[in-house]
């Protein structure tokens, strides 16, 4: 399989477009996880030429990146291109954030040890901490890059403002948010601003938790702490909304180019811009389908007919906007 790549500033190995995301590996708000089946599916990522893999201190509380470290053992390291985070904080499993120049410093070493390795290459902060000035985060991440524990760095969740706060300290590389079909805030200002900069965006909720593989109906049902049952999305009435959207979405992509609605929804966020879609998976049939994305493109006038069959069906939408940890508070 050839996957489309894409350069990353401040690394030597190009990435290819499609990342794999490790959150549901790690358990935390995805109902558990399979030590067996998460390592099979990194390694089945990196042979069908995946490379880049994402992951998060905040995943399972540790858990993802050491799956992540277990799994790219045997050789895997050299051929993965790791982008993990920093600056999110917990106790007793209620995460806030927190990107002290403190926190940072334990955060990278706990880190490389769960990764088994001695640099990260993309490292990213997963949100902006309003107690901390974004400038002084920057500057600790870049004596960390000078020191060689990082090769690049980024931020998510992060606005057009921010973004330029960091960049006043550090090289910023690439930007994380979420994006997909039905979650397109970042259109107006995120996006722009990603192509004027020459930054690379790592799109997460590409298929919007799951909706649109395809495989998700109204009888679907999600158990333990899966962050399903809390999104707007999947319950009553946007998920009749959204579902219907989503087997039209369906028909139209086999009948105008021959694939399923999955591989339509990737295709769509890689044609917006300099974009690298996180596919999510915790087993290795959950990677079937990626070949499907590449060696095609969407034309103007199916982007349009697109848009018009989310119009018909999805009367009531709303955003990620729930996922967001909470702010620390001043004492």
């Amino acid at each position: 399989m050839t996957i489309e790549t894409i350069s990353i500033e401040g690394l030597s190995t190009p990435v290819g477009r499609i990342g794999l995301g490790t959150w549901a590996i790690g358990g935390w708000m995805w109902g558990g996880t399979d030590e067996k089946e998460s390592i099979a599916v990194i390694r089945r990522a990196i042979d069908s030429g995946i490379n880049l893999i994402d992951t998060a201190p905040v995943y399972g509380f540790g858990a993802s990146e050491e799956l992540v470290g277990k799994a790219l053992a045997d050789g895997y390291r050299e051929k993965a291109v790791i982008a993990t985070k920093v600056a999110l904080d917990w106790r007793d499993e209620k995460v806030f954030r927190n990107a002290t120049p403190a926190r940072i410093r334990q955060e990278i070493e706990d880190t490389l040890r769960r990764l088994r390795t001695d640099y990260v290459d993309l490292y990213q902060v997963h949100w902006p901490d309003a107690l901390v000035p974004i400038e002084e985060t920057a500057a600790v991440l870049a004596e960390l890059q000078k020191e060689g524990k990082v090769r690049a760095l980024g931020v998510s969740n992060f606005s057009v403002e921010q973004m330029d706060e960091f960049r006043r300290a550090a090289p910023l590389a690439t930007t994380q948010p979420p994006y997909n079909l039905f979650e397109r805030a970042i259109d107006d200002d995120v996006l722009p601003y990603v192509r004027q900069n020459k930054l690379v965006a790592l799109a997460y909720g590409a298929l919007c938790r799951g909706l649109l593989s395809g495989r998700i109906d109204q009888s679907t049902r999600f158990d333990g702490d899966d962050l399903r049952q809390h999104d707007p999305k999947f319950r009553a009435p946007r998920r009749d909304q959204y579902v219907a959207a989503v087997r039209e979405l369906d028909e139209f992509a086999r009948t105008r180019f021959g694939k399923p609605v999955l591989a339509l929804a990737v295709r769509w966020v890689l044609d917006q811009g300099p974009i690298v879609a996180l596919w999510g998976a915790r087993r290795p049939s959950q990677l079937d389908g990626i070949e499907e994305v590449f060696g095609w493109h969407i034309d103007e006038a199916s982007m349009a007919e697109i848009d018009a069959i989310i119009a018909r069906h999805v009367k009531d939408p709303v955003g990620p906007e729930f996922m967001a940890p909470p702010q620390r508070v001043a004492i």
